[in-house]
């Protein structure tokens, strides 16, 4: 084998490996990296919980903190209805936006 086809055969063969390098670097900008920021945000989320705090837990149901334990949330789903959670379950803090001028409150539909 002469110099110059191992020359081209080693062009070849890193040419052949870069769309798999691309791909590769592709889905860990579009897929891994997102993922990492988010599970660090919701980490912080729920390591920042405080009592009085509006969430809203994994299940979809809105509710107030009343206590915190080291890894168990106390939150208030109703007016005098108390349920225990992981601290996982909290999924986000809901912050109320102003209601509109004129605007009846939800607990007055009834």
């Amino acid at each position: 084998m002469s110099a110059r086809t191992v020359e081209e055969f080693s062009v070849q063969n890193i040419g052949s490996f870069l769309p798999l390098v691309a791909i590769a670097l592709l889905f860990w900008v579009l897929v891994v990296r997102p993922a990492s920021r988010r599970q660090k945000a919701v980490a912080r989320l729920q390591a920042e919980l405080q009592p009085g705090q509006r969430v809203m837990l994994t299940s979809g149901f809105y509710g107030t903190i009343r206590s915190l334990a080291d890894d168990r949330v106390r939150v208030e789903i109703a007016s005098g209805v108390e349920v225990e959670v992981a601290r996982a379950a909290v999924a986000a803090v809901d912050n109320p936006v102003d209601p509109a001028p004129g605007a009846v409150p939800y607990e007055e539909l009834d």
